[in-house]
């Protein structure tokens, strides 16, 4: 494997979970499928028929997710813009915010930090629309989406800023 090759293959390695499956292997075809519920996925698939790779699914209320497949669910990174406006830009795990990103509320409050189960779970800041983070300052460790602990952590805000990015410039794929 010559320079060029390894730095190909870590690059596309970056923001993914360790030792997770990379989204796009295992992708045969691309295509779209309108579900009965007007519910439209267009993207690439798997041997067994499932979303697998990258794609755009857009739900009957107006919720879009743009991003990485594994086995049908939303899983590494991607894109998620509900119909109220919120949205949430970064890592997925089985079709749950997990790890690493940025959810904005429709108010445009935003919290930048990390993520488990759908929840705001660990170190991150909350930043409110007129771009103060309250007094005193709402950063540290949040669990069950509170602030337990406070505690400065810029290295988790810039790591869920870098996550967020990485996901919104892929969402500009052809889908």
């Amino acid at each position: 494997m010559d320079d060029y090759e390894e730095q190909a293959s870590v690059a596309s390695n970056v923001g993914r979970m360790p030792m997770e499956p990379s989204p796009s292997k295992g992708a045969v075809k691309v295509g779209g499928w309108r579900y009965e519920d007007s519910t439209r996925y267009i993207g690439e698939w798997n041997q067994r028929g499932q979303k697998h790779g990258l794609g755009h699914l857009q739900f009957a209320d107006g919720t879009r997710y743009d991003g990485q497949f594994v086995e049908g669910m939303s899983h590494g990174l991607g894109c998620l813009w509900f119909a109220d406006g919120a949205k949430y830009e970064g890592e997925f795990m089985n079709g749950w915010f997990h790890g690493h990103g940025i959810f904005w509320r429709a108010d445009g409050m935003k919290f930048e930090g990390e993520f488990r189960g759908g929840k705001i779970w660990g170190l991150g800041l909350i930043t409110y629309q007129d771009f103060t983070h309250g007094f005193p300052r709402n950063e540290g460790y949040f669990q069950d989406c509170r602030l337990l602990r406070k505690r400065r952590c810029p290295e988790v805000v810039q790591k869920a800023q870098k996550c967020a990015l990485m996901a919104r410039s892929q969402c500009d794929h052809p889908y």
